[in-house]
């Protein structure tokens, strides 16, 4: 099993809205992000566990996990004239933007914020924390989920 950190601003996408969507599953669409796309085409497999990460909140932090329940298919945001993630160069016979349905599995008793996620022990290469990094599709080690399981007081 792989692990990954799926991050959303909670005003777009939050956890709850995943919790509330029909069998507390939804495609994870709208990624426009190459790096994210190859991730999500090539690494991502049905049973990777994920941290569900609300970005651009007060505070920011990891609310939930989340299982891939289908692995990478064409993202139909980008087919859709009417949705903001349209994109006219993407083409049904060749498409450019992948998505994976995520179902949400639990969420934490309590957001483990990235002020906590900087200051533990063992995250110092998390991904996250690099400077830059603003991937909405990112790995995370077997050691740093288990590191961030501890920190929510849930099993890894």
């Amino acid at each position: 099993m792989n692990y990954w950190l799926l991050k959303s601003e909670p005003e777009a996408f939050s956890f709850d809205d995943l919790r509330k969507s029909p069998k507390s599953t939804a495609g994870w669409s709208g990624v426009r992000n190459y790096q994210a796309r190859n991730t999500m085409r090539d690494l991502m497999k049905k049973g990777d566990r994920c941290f569900f990460y609300h970005s651009s909140a007060d505070p920011t932090g990891i609310v939930g996990i989340c299982e891939v329940v289908k692995e990478g298919y064409p993202d139909p945001t980008a087919f859709d004239k009417s949705d903001d993630h349209f994109d006219p160069k993407s083409k049904k016979d060749a498409p450019t933007w992948i998505q994976v349905d995520v179902r949400a599995v639990r969420a934490l008793p309590r957001m483990v914020t990235l002020a906590e996620l900087k200051a533990a022990k063992g995250l110092e290469k998390m991904v996250l924390l690099q400077r830059g990094s603003r991937l909405s599709v990112q790995p995370v080690s077997a050691s740093e989920w288990n590191v961030i399981c501890r920190l929510a007081g849930v099993e890894g």
